[in-house]
């Protein structure tokens, strides 16, 4: 799964890197997006303008918006089966901006703490998660609020020796594709693992397991 990650990266990068528009004036680096919490998101593949949207999704019918603490991932294997992302995967996929992602490693013969890894691109460079995004309004009298997933797939060369899912990582030209859909593109080719080339992770501290924690340090190397 994905439960924690960045969007520390310069704002000039992230609009040369994914071609937006426009981006919430708001915005400031983070070192340890949680579920619950803000994430930086563009829905519309025309306008490519980036929005704050909530992180875990709560479906359209949901009564209970806690149920979006338990639906922050959705399998990429398993989109067109499930009711709670059928329909969002059909017309309302978004993308989901982050330069680095968080995954813990268990320890051998389940003793010990675990430990968590970063992952990025090699060059440091932003890219864009694959998602799903709802609007939940339970009556006319409560503000409607835009939620996200993010999709996760099989994990590549680098993660899988620390955890068996990563989310699905795209640039440019992909990402755009997966909001828009459309004739000759293929959506399942889209949820492919990152090219593990393009890749590289190292331990961090214990910090990011602390939510609401947002120094840099989180994501800051502790080998030798």
């Amino acid at each position: 799964m994905c439960g924690r990650f960045t969007i520390a990266f310069d704002l000039a990068d992230l609009s040369d890197e994914l071609g937006l528009s426009e981006i919430p004036l708001n915005w400031e680096p983070r070192y340890n997006v949680a579920p619950g919490q803000p994430v930086l998101a563009a829905t519309d593949a025309v306008s490519r303008k980036a929005e704050w949207l909530r992180w875990g999704l709560i479906p359209s019918w949901a009564k209970d918006p806690a149920i979006g603490y338990k639906l922050i991932n959705a399998r990429a294997e398993t989109l067109t089966e499930k009711p709670s992302f059928r329909q969002a995967f059909q017309k309302r996929r978004c993308l989901i901006f982050a330069d680095g992602f968080y995954e813990w490693q268990k320890p051998a013969f389940g003793k010990g703490k675990t430990q968590p890894y970063y992952f990025k691109r090699k060059d440091g460079r932003p890219f864009a998660f694959a998602g799903l995004w709802e609007i939940w309004q339970p009556d006319g009298e409560v503000e409607p609020i835009k939620t996200c997933t993010i999709i996760t797939t099989s994990a590549n060369e680098v993660v899988s020796p620390v955890h068996e899912r990563m989310p699905v990582m795209l640039l440019k030209e992909d990402a755009w594709n997966w909001v828009k859909g459309g004739q000759g593109v293929e959506l399942p080719r889209l949820l492919a693992p990152f090219n593990p080339a393009l890749m590289e992770t190292y331990p961090v501290g214990p910090y990011v397991s602390k939510p609401g924690y947002e120094a840099a340090i989180c994501r800051s190397n502790i080998e030798p």
